[in-house]
This record gives C-alpha cells, sequence and structure tokens, in this order.
C-alpha cells in the first residue's frame, strides 16, 4: 500500500486545527486503499497550536510533527516537512483550508497516471483584497519575463509531488528560499488542477504586505541574474537623453537667445544619476547580502522534538 505525507506548515493556527482534522480525518477514511501520513511542522507558533497537535496524535497515529526550537519561517518549514516526510508522494497544503482536501483525490488521480508534480492553480480566490490579488498578478508577470524557468502563475504550495521530485527539492538546501519556483526549477512531469481557493476557516493571516514583498524579491533574485543587467539597459537611454537634452539647450540658447542657468542643469543631472545609482546598488546588495547569508552554512533549522522525541542536533 503506498503512503501518502501530508504536510502542513503551522504557526499559530490553535482556531483552525479542529476544522481541518475534521476534514483531514474523513478524507483518509473514505480512501482506504492509500496509507495516510499527516506531518504538521510547527514553526515556533506562541498560541496553543503544538500542544493541540500533540492531542490529535494521542489519538490519531496519522498525525505526525516536527517541533521547531524557533520560528525559521514557512519556506524553512516547507523543508523540513520534506525532510522528514515518509511517503512515496508528498502534499503541501496550508492549516487555515484556503486548500481544500476534498481535492485530495484528484491530485492522486493524475499521480497515479503518471504525474510528478500535479499541483492547483486557483480560478478563484476568496476573502483576498482587490489590492494583493492585483500584486499576486503584477509579480507573477514579472518573474515570468526575467526567469528563463517557465514559472506557473495563481499558483501556490498546494501540491502532490512524488518522491522523486522530494529528493530532488531535498537537495537545495539554500537559506533564502522561493519553493515556488523551486517546483518549476526541477521540472518534471507537471499537471494542473483548477480549484476554488476558499477564504480562511478561523483566525488571522501570518502574511502582511513587507513579508510578501520579501518573498516576491527571493523569488525573483533566487532564480535569474537579470536584475543584474538593469544596469545595461538603463545607460543606453540615459546617454541617448542625455545628448538630446544637450541638443535641446544648444538650440534653444542659439534660436531663442535664452540663457540656461548652469546649476539648475547640473543639479537635475545629479538627482538623475544619483537616482539610477542608488537603485543599482541596491539591486547589487540584494544579491551580495544573499551570497554572504550562503556563505555562512549554517543549518536551516533546528527541531526541539519530533513525534515527542527530543532532537539532539547532532
Amino acid at each position: 500500500m503506498k503512503k501518502i505525507s501530508i504536510i502542513i506548515p503551522a504557526y499559530n493556527e490553535e482556531e483552525a486545527l479542529p476544522f481541518l482534522y475534521e476534514r483531514l480525518e474523513k478524507l483518509m477514511n473514505e480512501i482506504r486503499n492509500y496509507e495516510f501520513e499527516v506531518l504538521f511542522v510547527n514553526d515556533g507558533s506562541k498560541d496553543k497550536t503544538i500542544q493541540l497537535i500533540k492531542e490529535l496524535r494521542k489519538k490519531d497515529e496519522r498525525i505526525c510533527y516536527v517541533d521547531f526550537s524557533r520560528n525559521f519561517g514557512k519556506e524553512i518549514a516547507m523543508l523540513a516537512g520534506l525532510d522528514y516526510a515518509k511517503g512515496d508522494s508528498v502534499i503541501f497544503m496550508d492549516a487555515d483550508l484556503q486548500d481544500p482536501p476534498e481535492l485530495i483525490p484528484e491530485l492522486i488521480k493524475y499521480w497515479e497516471e503518471g504525474y510528478d508534480d500535479v499541483y492547483a492553480r486557483r480560478k478563484t480566490r476568496e476573502g483576498e483584497t482587490w489590492l494583493k490579488k492585483f500584486t499576486s498578478k503584477m509579480y507573477y508577470k514579472v518573474l515570468q519575463s526575467l526567469t528563463r524557468v517557465p514559472i506557473q502563475k495563481d499558483t501556490g504550495d498546494f501540491r502532490l509531488l512524488d518522491r522523486r521530485c522530494v529528493n530532488a527539492l531535498k537537495k537545495l538546501r539554500e537559506s533564502q528560499r522561493c519553493s515556488k519556483s523551486m517546483f518549476s526549477w526541477i521540472g518534471y512531469n507537471k499537471k494542473e488542477v483548477l480549484y476554488d481557493r476558499d477564504p480562511r476557516i478561523a483566525g488571522k493571516t501570518k502574511w502582511n504586505y513587507r513579508k510578501l514583498i520579501d518573498l516576491a524579491i527571493d523569488g525573483i533574485t533566487s532564480f535569474t541574474t537579470s536584475p543584474l543587467r538593469v544596469s545595461t539597459y538603463l545607460s543606453i537611454p540615459t546617454f541617448i537623453l542625455l545628448g538630446v537634452y544637450f541638443i535641446y539647450v544648444i538650440i534653444k540658447c542659439i534660436t531663442q537667445s535664452v540663457a540656461i542657468q548652469a546649476f539648475q542643469a547640473i543639479i537635475l543631472l545629479i538627482l538623475f544619476f544619483s537616482g539610477i545609482q542608488i537603485m543599482l546598488f541596491g539591486i547589487v546588495g540584494e544579491y551580495l547580502g544573499r551570497i554572504f547569508n550562503e556563505t555562512k552554512n549554517r543549518p536551516l533549522y533546528f527541531v526541539n522534538e519530533y513525534n515527542g522525541e527530543k532532537e539532539t542536533n547532532e
């Protein structure tokens, strides 16, 4: 009997866990020809999330958990789920039930047909603001235009991955992670499944625009060096505009006998080039920061306990 691991990163999800387990239990009891493992990765929750998970494990041995020593972030929690998952395939989903568990049988069906990465693409996104939908759409457009790797738009972490995809992802140990891009980068045989994304069942979202911007920057800088070429792309039109400007000044002085004050032109030029330099230094700084973080070669996470057993982290 094949085993399927459902990986659920959890951070302060005590309100959603009872609803999540109720729907997962019903689903797992209905699908009898597979063995299931529900692997929670507690990402340093400050509420009763880990206590509730432990209580669920006492009554259902299919519930497993990895308890982090502190909050390391969702991307690292997903990697830890891959490290500890024992299934022939894994399914990533959120604890807030925006990803409906009832879609899992369809994901499994396409996996059995030979697909390695069955990803769920959102048709609608209930409970999200117009601004968040718009910025998400623009982010995917920018990412797709900058990278040579085909990135699936309107696609989150909700997907089924075959064991060979899991093994490939486990080899990618960089600290600045963007799993959505990594899923595309490893390749393999992919299949799209459409679904309607539900609003949160309970609790509050842990994402704010600062975190979303950080994730977007990680996604762009992790898989393309295109931003570093901005200096080249900007230099050509900049010098063209500069030449046109000087020609304009000369013609105006000759034809209209109007004296252009030198300090005004100098101030404008200084501001223009200073703005470009600051932007380019910022781009280079993003890449240097990532080089610095990777060269430290620190462990990506530490585990407090796994299924009730204390980890030594040796």
